[in-house]
């Protein structure tokens, strides 16, 4: 087992996929390098921006043709994976693909088919461990999202590891978490004491593995609002504008830029076309941003009935936050919409609300024309072109209003916390000192890492691996319903399973030979079978003769897949035959045909050494596979070893060739002349024409090392 361990996830979002590469100390050589203090912390992540590749389109947009997934996508990704992951520690190393919102709203058949092929894709070109496509390659729902983006929070703020120095009151040490893309949002924290009492049966239960084996248990409430994305957001306000003015053919809209006319599907309308002739309606810009804020308030739907008091947007239930020690940091949307545009990213400034809004107004309050000569001097910076100006005003009012009069974040700036506690100077001070203990903050990147979901779960995977003390009782790292009493609910989630590292002997030559390059075996068997034919050829006409004979008499003269027929040509004439037997194919139709740490790590000198390929071996990979948890259980046990040798399907059996005897001439030809009859035993045993062999498909054009 080498000194690093390597995780690979790919995140299958609407718009692509992006692959992540993480790596961790193993569990030895940490717990051998450790203070006390990193004892009682998690596995340390590191990674690279080098390490990351997104390509377009999403696995989504293969739902029509599953089979193009592999070659067409993938193949780009795995082998910007292999380039990074040390050969010798790939079979050894899992890979995930989890599909988030763009997977979510394909038909489940169509769903299965695309991850299906990814699989098999993947373990067919790669060896990768991924024993488990249930668990490894899965569409997983905005909740699960949400816990991942709320553990990666934790994780780079140093609310796990540091309680101490993140002590927000009332023993309360972690961060909430809020995330919003184009479909959705989520909301992720723990509760304060009272609320999580009261709230037990609506939270999550996480379980997560020190260095040094201590459990490290978190109940936290997580939900999301499908519809509530500012995509989607977007649309439900047009349709809204649409039903008020049915007959309308210019509908004003105060959240676009004063003077910018586009459809009702955002795109701008350029002079002399159909939308420009009063052919369809159409949408001005009238700039106006309080009214914006007024016209987007009802997309909250805060109107719906609460069947689980309490609520905050769309009748979903929420525990109530206690913003008093409930301090969030939002992602995606959040930074973007506050950042982008307004120069607001110093660490240790604070989401001010007055602040932004006036920024807002004055830059809505703008003319189209304006602001385009702006974008054009890149007076927002270079990030920023005429689609981010245009949809800017929308998104601001859509942000606004979902913090504070939908989640309810207090109003930086204007509102007070408690009593006559400004949180200007107040929270904005003391983050200055401890870093994001205001309200709400928006960040990308802490510490140069971005905050992502995909990192909350390598988090989760590589804790999962830290076997607990011997004396200690066994508590399953991973996530389930919180029922009060029970260890290990029926429905709790492993991350991947116990950690079984590759073991293979250096005598299995074959996968060195074909290492991580499949397109590799195809080649090989075209070069034996050309020196084949010529050793064939350079052996001499009567020899050819006699080996001809033999195998004819071995193999038979007949076939049962067609009627024999006799015809010269080419085969004849280059073996020296005078005429060739050939034969009618029946195909079978199948479905067949700059680096960083996120922490303290001391890499040491043998940092390189292990991730050098030389003089590696690559064997066959042991697997994981995932320990089936039920109610009641505690340890989990150890899992058996995947053996990819168990899904190997024979090749080559059942072609069809019967005994030696199956063609024999049943009829005696007694009294022919020798001539005729030495002629007929030496063209009776032909050998039929084998069918072409199916093209061997290898979707990775290259590997490099």
């Amino acid at each position: 087992m080498g000194k690093w361990r390597y995780g690979v996830i790919l995140d299958a979002g609407s718009s692509g996929t992006r692959v992540h590469i993480y790596r961790w100390l193993n569990s030895n050589t940490a717990r051998a390098q450790a203070s006390e203090a990193q004892l009682q912390s998690l596995p340390v992540i590191e990674t690279d921006k080098k390490w990351t590749k997104k390509i377009h389109p999403g696995v989504s947009t293969f739902g029509d043709n599953p089979s193009d997934i592999g070659p067409d996508h993938l193949d780009k990704l795995l082998s910007h994976a292999l380039k990074h992951v040390p050969l010798d520690e790939v079979p050894n190393t899992p890979l995930f693909l989890l599909a988030t919102a763009g997977m979510r709203i394909l038909p489940p058949l169509k769903q299965r088919a695309v991850l299906k092929e990814i699989c098999e894709f993947t373990r067919k070109t790669t060896k990768f461990q991924l024993p488990d496509c249930d668990l490894h390659v899965q569409v997983i729902p905005g909740e699960t999202e949400g816990l991942y983006g709320w553990i990666a929070a934790n994780y780079l703020l140093g609310g796990f590891d540091s309680p101490a120095e993140h002590d927000h009151g009332k023993g309360h040490h972690t961060y909430g978490f809020l995330d919003m893309g184009g479909a959705s949002a989520q909301i992720a924290f723990a509760p304060n004491a009272t609320e999580a009492e009261k709230h037990a049966n609506d939270l999550t239960l996480l379980r997560l593995r020190s260095v040094g084996g201590t459990p490290m248990e978190y109940k936290v409430f997580v939900t999301t609002w499908l519809g509530f994305g500012v995509n989607q957001a977007r649309q439900r306000y047009v349709q809204a504008l649409l039903d008020a003015s049915p007959d309308a053919m210019e509908i004003p809209d105060p959240c676009l830029p004063d003077g910018l006319r586009v459809t009702t599907d955002g795109k701008p309308i350029e002079p002399g076309s159909q939308k420009e002739q009063g052919k369809g309606p159409e949408l001005l810009g009238t700039g106006k941003f309080p009214e914006c804020l007024h016209k987007t308030y009802p997309l909250l739907e805060k109107n719906k009935a609460c069947l689980d008091d309490p609520c905050l947007l769309n009748g979903q239930h929420v525990p109530a936050i206690d913003f008093d020690v409930n301090h969030f940091v939002g992602v995606s949307e959040y930074w973007h919409t506050t950042h982008e545009v307004f120069e607001m990213s110093h660490k240790d400034k604070a989401y001010d609300f007055k602040t932004y809004q006036e920024r807002v107004e004055k830059f809505c309050g703008r003319s189209w024309k304006e602001i385009e000569k702006l974008v054009d001097k890149k007076e927002w910076g270079k990030k920023v072109d005429e689609t981010t100006a245009q949809e800017l005003c929308f998104k601001a009012s859509w942000l606004i209003n979902i913090l504070h009069d939908g989640i309810g974040v207090p109003r930086v700036g204007i509102e007070q916390l408690q009593g006559n506690r400004n949180t200007t100077k107040a929270i904005i001070n003391d983050a200055k000192g401890k870093g994001f203990l205001d309200p709400f903050q928006a960040v990308n990147k802490v510490g140069d890492v971005e905050v992502s979901w995909t990192l909350g779960k390598m988090v989760l995977y590589a804790s999962s691996e830290v076997p607990p003390p011997p004396s200690t009782e066994v508590l399953a790292v991973g996530f389930g319903s919180n029922e009060p009493g029970v260890t290990t609910p029926n429905d709790f989630q492993l991350p991947g399973g116990s950690y079984i590292p590759y073991s293979g002997s250096d005598d299995d030559w074959h996968d060195h030979l074909f290492s991580e390059t499949p397109r590799r075996i195809p080649g090989f068997i075209i070069f034996v079978l050309i020196l084949f034919v010529i050793g064939f050829m350079l052996c001499g006409r009567e020899r050819r003769k006699s080996v001809q004979h033999k195998i004819f008499r071995m193999f038979g003269s007949g076939s049962r897949y067609g009627q024999l027929r006799r015809r010269r040509g080419f085969p004849g004439k280059l073996f020296g035959i005078g005429s060739t037997p050939s034969y009618e194919r029946v195909l079978e139709s199948g479905e067949a045909a700059d680096d960083f740490e996120l922490g303290f790590v001391d890499s040491g000198s043998d940092m390189e050494r292990s991730d050098s390929s030389e003089g590696s071996r690559i064997g066959r990979t042991s697997g994981w596979a995932t320990p089936q948890i039920k109610a009641g259980m505690v340890d989990p046990g150890t899992p058996p070893f995947f053996d990819p040798g168990k899904d190997i399907v024979a090749q080559g059996a059942g072609l069809g060739l019967g005994p030696a005897n199956a063609f024999a001439n049943p009829i005696e030809r007694g009294g022919l002349m020798s001539r005729t009859d030495s002629r007929e035993r030496l063209n009776s045993g032909r050998r039929s024409r084998t069918s072409s062999p199916g093209r061997l498909k290898s979707p990775l054009n290259s590997w490099k090392e």
